[in-house]
């Protein structure tokens, strides 16, 4: 019977879209923020399987879920997060959350509208961004509300870069239903090697959308303290503006739409410098949001 560990995929933290505990941020935070994306990753890769049933994927998964709070047998794809969990003194409720997440993926495959898509975000974007920042000491009630935005803006770019690869391999789709009927495309427009013009629309009208959320996120590099961590967030959040844009003109079933290694050096650097020249006046971005500075 396959275990959490068998369906491991074999992708790393180095082949994501964005930036995983880049070495913009301090060693000494990188291995329990490794220890997350990797218990998190095997989570995923069980959702993900296609030779696991709906019912096995539940039972891995809250398999998990028992290793990682202790109320079942240990789980080598769980040990490393609890030993980090409990020498920060942390809750392992961000990394269950998105349990969550993957428990839906095992059940649902289409979601009706945004708000439903955005509810799925909570649990599988915006966990991330949280336990990110409670790893740094960061304070929550200033900066989770800009970081799930971003959070939520992140998981809808890689959904609109995955449309149909998730639509062939897991007939799965996040592209809101009531968006594909407004514009007259329909969930098999995605088996086509080339978008419809009525796809393209949609693609770029959830792309449109997903500006919004990245601008309800710009703030959130000055609004950090941990200097390193504010240029992590800002050269993904820069990536993440680029790639939506990119989306709105692109088609992503018949070209790529992510960046290549030259591109994604230079956009994530230009996040990191304009960062850098307001790090200053963060002191005012602070007052104008009535945060402590």
């Amino acid at each position: 019977m396959t275990t959490a560990t068998e369906a491991r995929s074999g992708k790393s933290h180095r082949d994501e879209n964005f930036p995983v505990a880049s070495h913009l941020i301090h060693p000494r935070h990188r291995g329990a923020i490794l220890a997350f994306y990797n218990y998190v990753r095997a989570g995923d890769d069980v959702a993900d399987h296609t030779e696991l049933s709906p019912e096995r994927k539940i039972d891995l998964l809250d398999g998990l879920a028992d290793a990682l709070t202790g109320a079942g047998p240990d789980d080598p794809e769980a040990a490393p997060l609890r030993a980090a969990l409990a020498a920060r003194g942390l809750p392992p409720r961000h990394a269950l959350e998105l349990l969550d997440a993957f428990r839906m993926d095992a059940r649902k495959t289409r979601y009706a509208d945004w708000d439903e898509l955005i509810h799925y975000c909570r649990y599988s974007a915006m966990p991330v961004g949280r336990f990110l920042l409670d790893v740094h000491g960061e304070d929550p009630a200033v900066t989770w509300g800009p970081s799930d935005a971003i959070c939520a803006a992140l998981q809808i770019i890689n959904h609109l870069q995955d449309c149909a690869k998730d639509y062939r391999r897991n007939d799965r789709v996040y592209l809101p239903l009531d968006t594909l009927a407004r514009h007259g495309a329909s969930v098999e427009d995605l088996a086509a090697e080339r978008a419809s013009p009525a796809l393209r629309a949609v693609i770029a009208a959830l792309a449109h959308r997903t500006l919004g959320l990245l601008e309800e996120g710009r703030a959130l590099p000055d609004l950090i303290d941990d200097t390193r961590l504010s240029l992590e967030i800002a050269a993904i959040h820069r990536l993440a503006v680029v790639l939506a844009q990119g989306l709105t003109t692109r088609d992503p079933l018949s070209e790529p739409v992510h960046h290549g290694k030259a591109a994604f050096a230079l956009i994530a650097l230009q996040g990191v410098v304009a960062c850098l020249a307001r790090r200053p006046f963060r002191r005012r971005v602070l007052a104008l949001r009535g945060a402590r500075p």
